[in-house]
């Protein structure tokens, strides 16, 4: 696991450390020492940490102007025993929604497992966002079930093209428009 980077094309475009609205700004990264985590496995030292033991991410892009956010997560996201999605909302969404964001697109190939509790974090989150919205864009597929039989998929949207899209070889407004594109189409 420890040699999954999160995804770095995009730094040419944007660098969380070095955004000023970003929770994470003037961090400081080593390329040497491996300092985090997933139970016994090391990751990679460019992940970021939000307080959960298990799952981490990575702030990819940020358009203030357009109001979304690309986010790449790793590891176990765990609400039963870390309540990882409190975390998430406190330490993350909730900076980022005071900041004008209320479009997000979480690309998860790279979470395991997901163990639900309940939902109203994701419910909070959901309300929070006025006229915006949650997207899992790659999540495996029995992540995704584990979301739905939790009923987590009213607040997060999965399927179709989301579940399968080449994102890497884009730029990301292309990225983000061919989330929305996805999730006008289920509106109409």
């Amino acid at each position: 696991m420890h040699e999954i980077e999160p995804y770095y094309r995009w730094r040419d475009d944007y660098i969380a450390s070095e955004d000023e609205r970003s929770p994470f700004y003037e961090t400081e990264y080593s390329e040497f020492e491996f300092d985090k985590q997933i139970y016994n496995y090391y990751i990679h030292p460019q992940w970021d940490t939000f307080g959960s033991l298990t799952l981490y991410l990575k702030v990819l892009f940020v358009d203030y102007d357009r109001g979304y956010a690309i986010i790449e997560l790793i590891g176990e996201w765990n609400d039963a025993i870390y309540n990882d999605i409190m975390l998430l909302k406190r330490e993350l969404i909730e900076l980022m929604i005071g900041e004008g964001i209320n479009k997000f697109i979480l690309i998860g190939e790279n979470v395991l497992n997901f163990h639900a509790s309940d939902d109203c974090y994701y419910e909070e989150w959901f309300q929070e966002i006025d006229e915006g919205w949650i997207a899992g864009v790659n999540f495996r597929e029995h992540v995704v079930d584990e979301f739905r039989q939790n009923n987590i998929d009213y607040y997060i949207n999965f399927g179709g093209e989301l579940d399968d899209m080449s994102w890497r070889n884009l730029k990301p407004i292309q990225v983000f428009k061919k989330v929305e594109e996805q999730l006008q189409r289920r509106l109409m």
